[in-house]
């Protein structure tokens, strides 16, 4: 049975027909605005419309990214989108002319799912997989069952408090890994050098067009694998925050793969050899366990459509 995946963000949805091999066999795009929620519904509606036109469906998936309710309808709070309490897959529903079931997804767990089911993690058992983004996202895999938590908002590692009194979350909290470990951290730390030691990051602000606020994230990515030794020093400070939460995640959970994904992942073994590195030096119990593996997300940025895609048909 085909299924259809909807990733949604903040400013554009990605939609697309995923058969039951995770693979994608059309795919359409909608601009959108994060504070027009009608708007966006009827966008969503018109491309789930249009692909049924081609393809028989028989579920459709709605990654978003907030916390969803337990029962898999609403969307209870999204930071970067006005969802409150939101009712979308009643809303999608009632707007597309199909008699098909309609389910939303936290859009870091459908990600993780399609890395579980058809990507890193297709032979693993228990997987934790990081999102490096904006924010950092989390789904969590314990043996072979998506954990949702009775809420329906587990899995949200990016709020857990590593740093006390540290930077402001959007979340209302201070100190939350994501404001270390994401690609907004990694920027907000180049940008600081740049006005910091000017002449350390002069590669990054000629990339940059001659202005230290422009400085992008695959700019250090890019000046990193050009041999740039501030832009090196800041990934593997970047590797060193996810492998030391890493390591907190696993005294609870005890993954058997880690899964790194995001638009960071571009940087290879330059974030992955310190996040390794760092993992295994804040393990317990080091040479008496084993260590999970660490490695790259393979389905890239239609892992969202994939995964909502297959856990709505399931």
């Amino acid at each position: 049975m085909h299924a259809i995946g909807v990733d949604i963000g903040g400013t554009k949805i990605a939609v697309g027909v995923v058969d039951e091999a995770g693979r994608i066999l059309a795919k359409v795009r909608r601009d959108t605005a994060a504070d027009d929620v009608a708007s966006m519904d009827r966008a969503i509606a018109d491309a789930c419309t249009e692909l049924a036109k081609e393809h028989e469906i028989g579920a459709i998936g709605l990654a978003a990214a907030g916390f969803v309710s337990p029962d898999r309808s609403s969307v209870l709070f999204a930071p970067n989108i006005a969802w409150r309490e939101y009712p979308l897959a009643q809303k999608v529903s009632e707007l597309v002319d199909l008699d098909v079931p309609v389910v939303v997804e936290n859009d870091a767990n459908a990600a993780g799912w399609a890395e579980f089911r058809f990507g890193a993690a297709r032979e693993a058992s228990d997987m934790l997989l990081l999102t490096i983004g904006t924010g950092l996202g989390g789904a969590i895999v314990v043996d072979r069952e998506l954990v949702r938590g009775k809420w329906g908002v587990a899995a949200e590692v990016g709020h857990m408090r590593v740093v006390p009194g540290g930077h402001y979350c959007g979340c209302g909290h201070e100190g939350c890994w994501e404001q270390y470990a994401s690609g907004t951290a990694l920027v907000r730390d180049a940008r600081q050098a740049a006005t910091a030691t000017p002449e350390r990051a002069r590669r990054l602000v000629e990339l940059a067009g001659g202005d230290p606020d422009g400085i992008t994230g695959p700019q250090i990515t890019q000046a990193a694998q050009d041999g740039d030794e501030l832009s090196i020093e800041l990934l593997a400070t970047l590797g060193r925050w996810v492998g030391e939460g890493s390591a907190s995640v696993a005294a609870l959970l005890d993954p058997e793969l880690i899964v790194l994904g995001g638009g960071v992942g571009a940087a290879g073994d330059l974030l992955l050899a310190p996040v390794r590195k760092a993992y295994e030096a804040q393990l317990s119990a080091l040479g008496h366990r084993p260590v999970a593996q660490i490695e790259l997300a393979q389905q890239g940025n239609e892992a969202g459509i994939i995964g909502a895609a297959d856990l709505a048909r399931r």
